[in-house]
C-alpha cells in the first residue's frame, strides 16, 4: 500500500499546475487593474475634495465668513457634481484623458470659492486638483502651473482692489514646487510598478517552468520499472512513484500496521533486522549501494530487490533529505543461481571421469617399457589434465553459494609469510624470466600470519602470476610483506596495463575479466577473495590505467587478533 504522502504530492503538483494556468490567464488583465486603480484614484481625490469643500460650507455659513454666499454655493455645487461623476462614470471604458476634466472643474469651482471670499485663504485648496494634475503626466503637470497661477493673478488684477504683493507670488510658487514634487513621484512609482510587473512576468514564467520540469521529471519516473522513493532532512517520505507501489507487495515496509513480513538477508536464509531494513538506514542517512534482500510477495512468492541510497545536498551544500532506489532483481538472481547450478554439475560430472583418466596416465607412466618420446607426450598429457582438474576445482568451489564452504576447506595456523612469498617468487621466476620481468622481495624480517598456508599459497600465486602475466616484457613486480604485530599485509605492485577504474569495482566477481587479450577463465580473483574473507582478511586493488596495479592482503597475525577482527 503506497504512502499517504504521495497522495499528498500529487495533489500538490496537480494544484500548482492548476495555480500556474490561473495566473497566466489573468496576466493579461493587468492594463485592466490599471484602470481599476483608476477608478479608485478618481473617486478619492474628488470625495476628499468634497468634505473638505463641504466642512468649509457649513463652517462658513454658520459663522457668517462668506461675503458672498451664491458664488460659494456655486463653487460647491460643481465640486459635488465632480463628486458624483466621479463615482458614476465608469472610468474604464472611456480613454484616459477625460478623467482630466475633473480637477479642471475643480480649478474653476474653486476660483468660483475665491471670489466669495477673497481674504479667506480659499486658493489654497488649488493644491488638490494641481496634485491631480500632475499624476496624469507630463501634460498635467504644465496644466496646473499654468493655469492656476494664471488664474490667481487674473482674479487679484479683476478685484475691487488690485495689488500685487509678495503673498500674490507665494501661492503659484508653492503650486508649481507641490505639482512638480507629485510629478516626480509619480514618475518614480510608475517606473517601480513597470519593474515589479517585469519581475513579477519573468517569476511567473520562472514558476511555470518549474512546474512544467517537475510534471515531467515525475512522469518519467512514474515509467520506469524501479522504486524511487524521496526522503526530507527529518527522514519522512515526500515522494514515491508509481513503481514503488507495484513493488509494495513484495517489500514490507517499517511500523506498517499488521504487517507481518520480514525481509531476508543476501544468503536468502538470516531475516533481516528491523534495524538494517533498507527503508530505515537510508532514513538514518546511511548511502549504500546495490544492497541484495529477499523477500515475499502476497502470492508467497520469494522475490530479490537490491537497494541503492544516496544523500541528496542543496544548492548550498547543506543535508537536502536522500532517496531510495528499489529495484526487483528476482529474474536475474535465479539466472544467476541456475548457471551456478549448471556450471556444478557439469563440473562435477567431468571430474569423476578425469580423475580416472589421470589415474591410468600416473599407470602408464610408471610403466618401464616406454620410450622417452612415449613418456614425454604422458608427462604433457599428465600435466595438462592436472590443470584441467584444477580449472575444475575452482569452477566447483565458486559455484557454491556460501562462504561455510570455502570456510571448511580452511585450516589457519600461524606461519611465516615472507617465508611463504619466497616461495612463491621462486616458482613463477622462470615464466617471469621468460618475459625479461624482474621480481622482488621487500620484507622487514619475519611476519607471522595466521592462515592456511595451501590456501593463502594459492592466492599468492593467483596475485604473482596475474602480476606477471599482465605486465609488460622487461617490466617489474615488487611484492612487499609486513606485520605491525596484529595484521600482516601482502602487497603485490606490477607495472603492468592496469585496470581502468569502472572495472576495479568488478574484478572480484565471477568470471569477469577485464582484459580479453590474455587468456582465463575469469574464477582466480574471486577465488582468491572468498579465501581471504574465510581467513576474515581483505583483499583490495588500486589501480592506474597504463601505470600498473597494487593488490594488497591484509590478514590477521594471530588467532586471537582474527577472533577480534
Amino acid at each position: 500500500m503506497r504512502s499517504d504522502n504521495v497522495g499528498v504530492v500529487k495533489r500538490f503538483q496537480r494544484a500548482s499546475t492548476h495555480r500556474a494556468a490561473l495566473t497566466s490567464q489573468q496576466r493579461p488583465r493587468r492594463d485592466g487593474q490599471r484602470f481599476d486603480l483608476r477608478d479608485r484614484t478618481a473617486a478619492a481625490n474628488q470625495l476628499l475634495l468634497c468634505a473638505i469643500v463641504a466642512v468649509l460650507f457649513v463652517v462658513g455659513l454658520v459663522g457668517g465668513f462668506i461675503h458672498r454666499p451664491e458664488l460659494f454655493a456655486l463653487g460647491a455645487l460643481l465640486i459635488g457634481l465632480g463628486g458624483i461623476a466621479a463615482l458614476a462614470v465608469p472610468w474604464t471604458s472611456i480613454p484616459a484623458g477625460w478623467v482630466a476634466v475633473l480637477p479642471l472643474v475643480d480649478i474653476v469651482a474653486i476660483a468660483l470659492m475665491r471670489q466669495a471670499d477673497p481674504i479667506g485663504g480659499l486658493g489654497l485648496l488649488w493644491v488638490f486638483p494641481a496634485m491631480w494634475l500632475a499624476t496624469l503626466g507630463r501634460a498635467g503637470l504644465i496644466t496646473s502651473c499654468v493655469l492656476i497661477p494664471a488664474l490667481y493673478w487674473s482674479l487679484i488684477a479683476l478685484g475691487p482692489e488690485p495689488v500685487f504683493s509678495f503673498a500674490s507670488f507665494l501661492l503659484p510658487l508653492v503650486i508649481i514646487a507641490i505639482s512638480s514634487a507629485v510629478y516626480a513621484s509619480a514618475r518614480r512609482f510608475a517606473a517601480q510598478r513597470d519593474l515589479l510587473d517585469a519581475q513579477a512576468a519573468r517569476l511567473a514564467f520562472a514558476r511555470s517552468a518549474a512546474v512544467q520540469q517537475e510534471q515531467l521529471v515525475t512522469e518519467v519516473l512514474d515509467t520506469v520499472d524501479f522504486g524511487v522513493v524521496r526522503f526530507s532532512v527529518g527522514g519522512d517520505v515526500v515522494y514515491e512513484n508509481d513503481a514503488v507501489g507495484r513493488l509494495g507487495g513484495s517489500m514490507p515496509r517499517l511500523h506498517a500496521a499488521g504487517e507481518t513480513r520480514v525481509l531476508l538477508q543476501e544468503d536468502g536464509e538470516t531475516p533481516l533486522d528491523a534495524h538494517d531494513h533498507p527503508l530505515a538506514r537510508a532514513r538514518r542517512g546511511e548511502s549504500f549501494e546495490d544492497e541484495t534482500v529477499w523477500s515475499q510477495d502476497a502470492e508467497g512468492r520469494r522475490v530479490a530487490l537490491t537497494f541503492t541510497a544516496r544523500r541528496l545536498l542543496d544548492h548550498r551544500g547543506a543535508d537536502a533529505g536522500g532517496v531510495l532506489v528499489a529495484r526487483d532483481v528476482t529474474a536475474e538472481q535465479e539466472a544467476l543461481r541456475a548457471r551456478d547450478d549448471l556450471v556444478a554439475s557439469v563440473s562435477h560430472e567431468l571430474r569423476t571421469p578425469l580423475t580416472s583418466v589421470l589415474g591410468y596416465l600416473e599407470l602408464a607412466i610408471d610403466e618401464d617399457d616406454h620410450s622417452e618420446r612415449v613418456r614425454r607426450y604422458l608427462d604433457t598429457a599428465l600435466g595438462s589434465g592436472e590443470r584441467l582438474l584444477a580449472i575444475i576445482s575452482d569452477i566447483l568451489l565458486t559455484s557454491r553459494r556460501s562462504r561455510t564452504s570455502v570456510e571448511a576447506a580452511v585450516h589457519p595456523r600461524e606461519i611465516d609469510a615472507v617465508e611463504l612469498v619466497r616461495e612463491s617468487v621462486l616458482a613463477l621466476g622462470p615464466v617471469a624470466a621468460d618475459r625479461v620481468i624482474k621480481v622482488s622481495v621487500t620484507e622487514t624480517g619475519h611476519a607471522v600470519v595466521y592462515a592456511d598456508p595451501g590456501r593463502l599459497r594459492q592466492v599468492i600465486d593467483n596475485l604473482l602470476g596475474n602480476a606477471i602475466k599482465f605486465n609488460r616484457d622487461g617490466g617489474a613486480v615488487d611484492v612487499t610483506v609486513s606485520t605491525d604485530g596484529e595484521a600482516t599485509t601482502i602487497a603485490v605492485r606490477d607495472t603492468g596495463v592496469g585496470i581502468a577504474a569502472e572495472d576495479q569495482e568488478h574484478v572480484f566477481e565471477r568470471f569477469f575479466r577485464a582484459s580479453e587479450d590474455v587468456a582465463g577463465n575469469g574464477l582466480g580473483l574471486a577465488i582468491s577473495a572468498d579465501i581471504i574473507k574465510a581467513h576474515d582478511g581483505t583483499l583490495t586493488v588500486a589501480s592506474d590505467p597504463g601505470v600498473g596495479s597494487t593488490f594488497t592482503i591484509v590478514l590477521p597475525a594471530h588467532a586471537e587478533t582474527r577472533m577480534s577482527r
